[in-house]
């Protein structure tokens, strides 16, 4: 007969969007964003990176985590071609990436990493999720750059923005692309006895609108 393990969630991330997703796994959560070098390394894969940073993250709390607590980290990029969208420096910057996206694919990837110190447990993953950009007008670019909401967001854009809709169409996870890929995290978290998690597809539904088939009902 298996145990579930009291967990908390130790979050190594400053992020709002992230923040709101992880209440979603119904663990205690103390927040800390911790500070690493998050530039690209010279020939690193998207997929690489994003997993290197996570790991990274996670590892810069391993010292400040209690015995019950699981420190989670994720990074985000979105990747068109080859090359990583970061967030833009600046609102010039912000209307170049929503020109170079709209109406045209690419890929969001979310690499995360769990980490449990006491316990020497440590996962880290990375998902994809394919999205369909759809043709964006000159004017609504320089009204959406003017709001603001892209500055602080990578790939200038909030899939999530009911006013924009900049997307057309998400392929697998839809809380991927937001910035937490919550029930691949939640497979981990069960898996190492923490409570079970219930409710994320509808969850997904009711925030997003999106019907997620891969997630956890």
């Amino acid at each position: 007969m298996s145990t579930v393990a009291p967990c908390r969630l130790l979050l190594a991330s400053g992020s709002p969007r992230r923040r709101e997703l992880v209440r979603w796994l119904g663990l205690p959560v103390r927040v800390q964003p911790p500070q690493v070098d998050e530039r690209l390394r010279a020939g690193e894969a998207p997929a690489a990176y994003v997993r290197r940073l996570a790991q990274t993250k996670a590892r810069a709390l391993a010292a400040q985590a209690a015995a019950d607590e699981i420190i989670l980290a994720a990074d985000t990029a979105v990747v068109h071609g080859t090359r990583i969208l970061g967030k833009p420096r600046d609102a010039r910057e912000a209307a170049a990436m929503l020109r170079t996206l709209a109406g045209r694919s690419h890929e969001v990837l979310t690499g995360f990493a769990l980490l449990w110190p006491a316990r020497q447990r440590a996962e880290a993953r990375v998902v994809t999720s394919p999205v369909h950009m759809r043709a964006l007008t000159p004017a609504e670019i320089r009204a959406y750059v003017a709001s603001r909401d892209p500055l602080d967001k990578a790939g200038a854009y909030a899939v999530q923005n009911t006013a924009f809709r900049p997307v057309e169409r998400v392929e697998g996870c839809f809380a991927n692309v937001v910035g937490l890929p919550v029930c691949a995290v939640a497979q981990v978290l069960m898996a190492w006895g923490c409570p079970p998690v219930r409710g994320l597809v509808p969850r997904c539904a009711q925030a997003f609108g999106y019907n997620c088939a891969i997630g956890i009902p």
